[in-house]
């Protein structure tokens, strides 16, 4: 059967679509930003064009990365890294909850209004659904995640410390960038989406540069390039 054509009806190109698209989630510019360097490189779109390709081709770009990483990402179960991060959406207080693998794969991003134990349980059900069960979860000392860990029979997989974590912390920047850039959120829903759309395209271009040769990391980029380019065809 043959896949149908996401790009069906649009009159610019896929490859621009994608570069726009790759430009706004992946790099901490905002939408006049991306319309700019588009136009320096003779690409006449506006930035509510820009807007509209993300809202519609992210999520189907994220999808397709993370259906074909899941399938072969078996390590994943080993070690997780689990924290929670503030986020105001009009003033208010949320919280991004994120799971992290050992090798800094973002494995999955939830909104919330609080952070208790049912949050944490909602959290680690959604992660598990879609990942399995890790051997450890490694968290900070907030109470949720032991309650909800007790719920679900994996009390005894938890580890707590003060430096264990630090994984975890670490993969909060890239996203603090974008936020920045965005001058925040205005709905949970756009919180959510972006959060998981951000998560995954990170994920397709993190090839940890400090731990590979310069060899190694133009191969790994080389390839994440491919396969970003690939999204979508037909």
């Amino acid at each position: 059967m043959t896949k149908p054509d996401p790009f069906k009806g649009f009159q610019s190109s896929p490859e621009i679509i994608r570069l726009a698209v790759m430009l706004y989630i992946r790099f901490p510019l905002s939408l006049r930003n991306v319309e700019d360097l588009l136009h320096e490189r003779g690409v006449d779109v506006s930035h509510e064009t820009v807007r509209y390709w993300w809202h519609r081709f992210g999520p189907v770009f994220a999808a397709e990365i993370r259906k074909r990483r899941i399938e072969s990402m078996k390590s994943s179960r080993w070690r997780w890294h689990l924290d929670e991060m503030f986020v105001k959406i009009n003033g208010e207080r949320h919280y991004l909850w994120r799971a992290v693998d050992h090798e800094g794969e973002v494995l999955e991003s939830f909104v919330t209004k609080t952070r208790d134990k049912k949050a944490a349980l909602k959290f680690l059900k959604k992660a598990m659904r879609k990942h399995g069960c890790p051997d450890v979860l490694v968290t900070d000392l907030l109470r949720s995640y032991g309650a909800a860990l007790k719920e679900i029979g994996a009390a005894d997989r938890q580890e707590t410390g003060r430096w264990l974590n630090n994984r975890a912390e670490n993969s909060h920047l890239p996203f603090r960038r974008r936020e920045r850039a965005m001058l925040r959120f205005r709905r949970m829903r756009s919180l959510q989406k972006f959060a998981s759309v951000h998560a995954s395209i990170y994920n397709l271009f993190n090839s940890e540069r400090s731990l590979n040769t310069r060899p190694n990391f133009k191969l790994n980029r080389a390839a994440a390039l491919a396969e970003w380019r690939a999204l979508g065809a037909a």
